[in-house]
C-alpha cells in the first residue's frame, strides 16, 4: 500500500542556466521519492542559452517566457499557474537536491498538517572550491541550522509551501522584485501575518552549485538583500520588531558595534589619536567573541588556516548591514516605497494584467 503523500509540483526558474541546470535537474530525477508523486515544471525565463533545451530533456513541463528577463519571482508564479500539486516545491536552478529531499518536504506536510511552508538549507559541502564560495554557501548552511523550528519567512532556493496558502497570500509580489532579491522572504511575511506555521527544517538539504566571487558577495548583501529587506521593513512598520534569522537582537548590536568601530578608526585616521584606535578594538572585541561559535563551526569544517581567514570576511557582513540600512533608510525616505520598473507600471495603469512580461499588481488588502 502506498503511503497517503501529498502530490508535488516542482518548480525550477532558470535564467541562462545552461552550466548547472542539467546536475540540479539530474539530482531531482534520481529522488526517492515515487515519481508518481511529483511533477517537475522548468520556467525558462527569456534564456539566451540552451536553458530548454536541458529542461525538456527532465521537466513534465516547460514554461518559456518571451522579450526580457523577468525576474524569479514572476517566473515562479508563472509556473505556479499550470502546476497541479497540493504542495508547490521551490528548487533554484543552481541547487542539487539530496534524494531524501523531496520525500523529507512531503512526509512534513504529511506529519504536521498545521504547517503551511517549510524550507531547507544548504548542505556543508558546497561543490565550489574557492574560499568566498565556501564561506558564503557554509554560512548559509550554519545559520539555517542554528534558526531550526519556527520561522517567520521563507526561503525559495530550496522551499515548499501548500498551494492553497501560497495562491491565498497572492504568490510572489513580481511588481516590485524583478530580479533575485527578498521577494521569498517577503512572501513569508505575508504568509506568517495570515496566522499560518512555517517551519525551518535544515536536515532538508541541497548542494549549491553557485561560484562566489567578492564582489558578488558585496553587491548581493548591500544592493539585492540588505536594502531591500531594510525597505521592505519600514514599509511593514517591522524595522525595530522583526525578530527573524539575523534580524535579532544580538545580531543588530553587533551590527551597531561594528558601525561605530567602522566611525573610530576614520576618527582615528583623521586626528591620528591612538585612543580611538583602542576604543575601536574594545568595540571590536565582543563581536568576535560573540561570533566565535561560528568560527569554531568554520575551524571544524575547514581547519584553522580557513576560520582565520574567515574573521574579516564575517565582520565585513556587519559592516554592509550598517551600510544597508542607512542606505535603505535613505532611500525610503527620498523615494518612499520601493516602484516597478516604469514600463511596467506604465502597462499596469493602462490595465494591462496578463500579457507578458507586464506583471500582474498584486491587490493588498486592506
Amino acid at each position: 500500500m502506498k503511503p497517503d503523500y501529498p502530490f508535488l509540483s516542482i518548480i525550477v526558474p532558470a535564467h541562462d542556466a545552461g552550466s548547472v541546470l542539467e546536475r540540479s535537474l539530474e539530482c531531482l530525477a534520481i529522488s526517492d521519492f515515487p515519481r508518481d508523486y511529483w511533477e517537475l515544471i522548468v520556467v525558462d525565463d527569456a534564456s539566451g542559452d540552451d536553458t530548454a533545451l536541458i529542461a525538456a530533456r527532465f521537466a513534465d513541463t516547460v514554461v518559456r517566457l518571451p522579450g526580457k528577463k523577468h525576474g524569479p519571482a514572476y517566473a515562479r508564479n508563472r509556473g505556479s499557474e499550470v502546476s497541479r500539486g497540493e504542495i508547490i516545491v521551490f528548487v533554484d536552478a543552481d541547487v542539487c537536491v539530496h534524494p531524501e529531499t523531496l520525500r523529507q518536504f512531503a512526509t512534513v506536510f504529511c506529519e504536521e498538517p498545521d504547517v503551511s511552508a517549510v524550507f531547507g538549507a544548504y548542505d556543508a559541502n558546497p561543490p565550489g572550491r574557492g574560499f568566498v564560495s565556501q564561506y558564503r554557501n557554509l554560512l548559509h548552511h550554519y545559520v539555517h541550522k542554528k534558526n531550526a523550528g519556527e520561522a517567520e519567512t521563507f526561503w525559495a532556493g530550496c522551499g515548499a509551501i501548500r498551494a492553497d496558502v501560497f495562491r491565498q497570500a497572492g504568490m510572489y509580489d513580481e511588481w516590485h522584485f524583478t530580479r533575485p532579491q527578498v521577494e521569498d522572504i517577503e512572501l513569508g511575511h505575508r504568509v506568517r501575518a495570515m496566522g499560518h506555521r512555517i517551519l525551518l527544517r535544515p536536515e532538508i538539504q541541497g548542494a549549491h552549485l553557485k561560484e562566489w566571487s567578492f564582489g558578488q558577495v558585496v553587491r548581493t548583501d548591500l544592493n539585492d538583500r540588505g536594502v531591500p529587506w531594510t525597505r521592505l521593513l519600514i514599509m511593514q512598520c517591522q524595522a525595530i520588531k522583526s525578530r527573524t534569522l539575523n534580524l535579532r537582537t544580538i545580531e543588530r548590536l553587533k551590527t551597531v558595534l561594528v558601525g561605530l568601530t567602522v566611525i573610530c578608526l576614520l576618527v582615528a585616521a583623521g586626528t591620528r589619536d591612538h585612543g580611538w584606535l583602542l576604543l575601536a578594538g574594545a568595540m571590536l572585541l565582543p563581536v568576535i567573541v560573540a561570533n566565535s561559535p561560528v568560527y569554531w563551526f568554520f575551524l571544524r569544517q575547514r581547519g584553522p588556516f580557513f576560520m582565520l581567514a574567515v574573521i574579516p570576511l564575517n565582520l565585513m557582513y556587519y559592516m554592509l548591514n550598517c551600510a544597508s540600512f542607512v542606505f535603505g533608510w535613505l532611500l525610503h525616505e527620498a523615494l518612499g516605497a520601493p516602484r516597478p520598473d516604469p514600463t511596467v507600471e506604465a502597462f499596469s495603469e493602462m490595465g494591462v494584467e496578463t500579457w507578458p512580461p507586464v506583471p500582474s499588481k498584486r491587490k493588498v488588502k486592506a
